[in-house]
């Protein structure tokens, strides 16, 4: 497949101060994620940095690193001027591998690259993975996506979505007879885009559901855009959002 992974990382962050460089095994962790994404089957990956830190720090392990504005609201915005400065043709798919995904599976990065170059009907690409239980399924921190028939989004949501009506607090998906219903899916925050409607993307007006759940991707599907969604079998690894989450990749980056 001929497809570029761009990786957005920006200096910033409230819950782990300067978390592209923190240290995991001897490499800072933006170099791990780019080391894992360079085991697809992508031609290229390129880190999209909002701090000369982060492009030195790629650069001293052999990693290519852009610099891009330190002003973006999104890492779909890094992206865009990214699509920009690498004068990626309009019709060059773009896999957006976030940051923080240090163990990443290289499989899940090619298989959302594969789906959107397969789906002509489709303006990006996604995953998702089944839900286990109900203490999941129920947090709100953890967004779900309802599909359609075709296997693209219909909606994506941090609510218990879809309800089970009178099933509140069971795995109701899991049960006999339950094979025809349509058991939910948590979202996995990895992307693929065409190039043109990368840059496109930000151009759009905010959606009113946007702003209301506080998730991005529904800002395509307000305005009528398509995305294909992968559903992995299981969960991916886990990222790095705190100094808890850190220690905990660290630990299972040592049992490698």
């Amino acid at each position: 497949m001929a497809y570029t992974v761009v990786i957005p990382a920006r200096m910033a962050s409230t819950r782990l101060p300067d978390k592209p460089l923190a240290d995991i095994h001897g490499l800072p962790m933006i170099v791990r994620v780019a080391q894992q994404a360079h085991k697809s089957q992508a031609m290229r990956t390129v880190v999209a940095a909002d701090d000369e830190k982060i492009v030195n720090a790629c650069r001293m392990h052999g990693v290519e690193a852009i610099m891009t504005r330190p002003d973006h609201p999104s890492g779909s915005d890094r992206l865009a001027e990214a699509s920009q400065i690498l004068k990626l043709a309009d019709d060059a798919i773009v896999v957006n591998v976030q940051g923080d995904e240090p163990l990443i599976d290289p499989a899940l990065i090619d298989a959302v690259a594969a789906l959107l170059q397969a789906s002509a009907h489709a303006d990006m690409g996604t995953a998702a993975h089944p839900i286990a239980t109900p203490e999941e399924f129920d947090n709100p921190n953890v967004v779900k996506v309802i599909l359609s028939h075709d296997g693209c989004a219909q909606y994506f949501s941090r609510a218990a979505i879809p309800h089970a009506r009178g099933q509140q607090g069971t795995t109701w998906w899991r049960q006999a007879g339950a094979a025809q219903l349509h058991a939910p899916l948590r979202h996995v925050g990895i992307y693929s885009y065409r190039a043109a409607f990368l840059r496109r993307f930000p151009t759009l007006p905010v959606a009113p559901t946007e702003a209301t759940e506080s998730l991005e991707q529904l800002r395509a599907l307000w305005h009528g855009c398509r995305i294909g969604v992968h559903v992995a079998p299981g969960a991916p690894s886990p990222g790095v959002d705190t100094p808890e989450d850190l220690e905990r990749v660290r630990a299972l980056w040592r049992a490698l």
